[in-house]
This record gives C-alpha cells, structure tokens and sequence, in this order.
C-alpha cells in the first residue's frame, strides 16, 4: 500500500474513532424485568455522543454487573449508533429470615437484596444460610430436582446437614428428604404418597417410603 493509501486508511480510522459519525445516540436495554431501564443507563455511564471505538464496554458492563439485582450482562457495540445491553435477573429461589428483614437468595444462594418474598418462594432454614454454605447448597438441589407441580407446594425446606433437608408444604405436611442423591427418585414418589393420607412423609430411602 502507498503512503496515500496508508494515510486515506488512518484518516479514517481517525474519523471513527474521534468524530461523532458513529457515535451513541441510543441505549437499548433488553432482558430485565425488575430493574428500571433508567437506572441500568445511568449505571453504564455511556455520554450520548461517544464515538462508538471509543466506548469500553468492559467496564460499563461490570458497573451493570454491580446491581445487585444484575445475574449476568453483555454489553454491545451495534453500528451506526446504538449500545445495547443485555441483563439477566436475579430470580429469587428461596428467602432467609433475619433481623434486618427478609433476605432473598438466588439459585446460586447468592443473598443480594432485603425484601418481601414473592409468592410461591419457599422460606429456608440453615445454621449458615449463603453462598458456600454446604447445607443451603443441598436445599437448593433439592428444590431444583423437583417436578413443578411438587416444588410449587413447598413452603419451606430445612438443612440440618447436606444428609438431613426436610421439606414443609404449604398444608402443613412433612417429607423428610434425606441428602441429595436420587433426588428425582424422591420426588416422584414425593408425588404418589402424597396422594395418600398422612402427615408425615419419608422419602430418604425412596424405595422403602414410609407415611405418618
């Protein structure tokens, strides 16, 4: 390439990289449900105008990354003009009683807000509950192996220990789970014993259920 050639090519490259051609003229936030688009803007920190090159997407994304609420994000460059970010939720699994109020933790037992639980989101009780918590850890599992229309009666699940998750349906009933191995075996017979009468279910041995 000639000098001329070199010299149309890094004009250029200066044009884009320092001119408002290519330049943020819109956010668009997709993905969330429970954060407001507004915040998640004022987060990433994008002025309007930005030469697009010039944008480091690394960081706005690990400001986005640092609500608490945010699970995952990306954060794209989209020619001619646009930013689009996209975020995952935290979706709360289970949530945990404590002084402050009611903590919810996601599936990876991460404690990321103080609020009110939605409907249907089972109470946990652990000595330790949080992330890297052995015994929250199998509770989770346990929850996360059940069949819907099994997990959706749960009230609350308890782990004294990884071997020891005892789970309480809304009507008051009782299944002792056990650990977390065959767990869908467990919930599957869960399943058919709760059609029978009964106060008390043990599923720890899932071939030998036993009712109360």
């Amino acid at each position: 390439m000639g000098s001329i050639g070199v010299f149309v090519v890094v004009s250029l490259g200066a044009v884009i990289f320092f001119t408002p051609l290519l330049s943020v003229r819109e956010v668009d936030v997709t993905g969330t449900t429970s954060i407001p688009e507004e915040q998640i803007r004022s987060t990433l920190a994008i002025p309007h105008g930005q030469p697009l090159l010039r944008v480091d997407t690394e960081s706005a994304a690990q400001r986005v990354a640092d609500i608490p609420r945010v699970e995952s994000v990306r954060v794209q460059r989209v020619y001619p003009f646009s930013i689009r970010v996209t975020v995952t939720d935290r979706i709360p699994v289970v949530f945990i009683d404590t002084p402050d109020g009611t903590h919810l933790l996601d599936r990876d037992a991460i404690d990321y807000e103080i609020a009110p639980p939605p409907p249907g989101v089972p109470r946990l009780v652990t000595e330790n509950p949080g992330w890297g918590d052995p015994a929250t850890e199998a509770a989770l599992d346990v929850l996360e192996s059940m069949p819907p229309q099994l997990r959706g009666q749960v009230g609350q699940i308890a782990a004294n220990s990884i071997s020891d998750v005892v789970v309480t349906l809304h009507d008051g009933r009782v299944v002792m789970w056990g650990s977390t191995e065959n767990s869908a075996r467990k919930g599957a017979v869960t399943l058919a014993l709760l059609t029978q009468a009964g106060q008390a279910y043990d599923v720890s041995s899932p071939d030998l259920p036993t009712v109360r």
